[in-house]
């Protein structure tokens, strides 16, 4: 890759071929250069010419499987090379499986792919990152087990043991009885306790959080049987603008964009669908959950890095 062909600044999505993702990146692309971070070639091709097609769009592309941590690193060294001049960082991958599934490294696969790759390709990024270089990651407040439509929707808040058992796929008792649920909460918990933990670790860039509200019909439910996701796209979709906590993902790719090009100081916020700050569970606001989140995750991830290295 040419970098004299992007002298734009550079903002980096990942999980941006459906849904909120593919919304944030065109809007991405009316600031700069995207680079377009996801799993499939052949929908990262697609986007990149649909974002060339654009007055004055330029986009590229880096394969890369979040669920898997070689694969993680593989894109951060090919992102870095890159010496693009990188103003944002949008960590927005996600899926909710609703059967058990593993990573590459034998990990629960909605664990890894959420927060165990995010959090390290973060981490492998920030050396490279220019000062005042904003950080966004989607979370969700189903988190939060006093969140009422949440509940409502079945979930009973992160259920987070430790990054080790959570790697197992094991869950706080007491959750929610739809599987898969307990897995996407308690990863949304610990992506809310690393932004909180990196906003005070490294003052030089800034770190913060968006809820996007429910988005019916994007790809996060893709495993979803055929029936229900027609309901969601068809009949849920258009009635989202009308319902509160619920939006589009337009929408929410407009409110992440705004809170990753804001130009203030302001770090370790967590915003809701209509770019409102708000507040995390409270065990998210605890300090003591969140250095443990940080430090167990940072045990796990080394303890697979030495094994490697072996």
């Amino acid at each position: 890759m040419n970098k004299t062909k992007h002298t734009k600044q550079a903002w980096i999505i990942t999980g941006p071929t459906s849904g909120i993702g593919r919304r944030t990146a065109l809007e991405l692309a009316k600031q700069g250069t995207v680079v377009l971070v996801g799993r499939d070639p052949d929908k990262l091709r697609a986007l990149k010419s649909e974002i060339h097609a654009l007055p004055g769009g330029q986009a590229l592309s880096v394969v890369c499987d979040f669920s898997d941590i070689r694969s993680v690193h593989r894109a951060a060294a090919e992102i870095i090379a890159l010496m693009l001049p990188i103003a944002g960082l949008a960590n927005n991958v996600g899926i909710m499986p609703l059967r058990n599934g593993r990573s590459a490294q034998g990990w629960d696969l909605a664990f890894a792919t959420n927060h165990l790759g995010p959090f390290a390709f973060t981490e492998a990024l920030i050396p490279h990152l220019p000062d005042g270089t904003n950080v966004v990651f989607t979370c969700s407040g189903v988190e939060d087990p006093a969140r009422k439509p949440a509940v409502a929707a079945g979930f009973r808040g992160g259920r987070y043991i430790s990054a080790e058992a959570s790697a197992r796929g094991e869950w706080k008792s007491g959750g929610s009885k739809m599987p898969g649920y307990d897995a996407y909460a308690t990863s949304k918990q610990c992506n809310l306790a690393t932004v909180f933990a990196f906003a005070r670790e490294v003052p030089r860039l800034r770190f913060n959080a968006v809820e996007p509200g429910f988005n019916p019909g994007t790809g996060l439910g893709r495993d979803a049987n055929a029936i229900l996701r027609f309901i969601a796209k068809y009949v849920m979709s258009p009635l989202a603008p009308f319902i509160k906590y619920w939006s589009t993902p337009k929408r929410a790719g407009r409110v992440i964009t705004k809170v990753l090009t804001d130009k203030s100081d302001a770090s370790g916020v967590y915003y809701d669908e209509n770019g409102r700050p708000m507040l995390a569970s409270t065990q998210v606001r605890s300090d003591d959950f969140i250095n443990r989140v940080v430090t167990e995750t940072r045990k796990l991830l080394s303890t697979f890095t030495e094994t490697q290295v072996r």
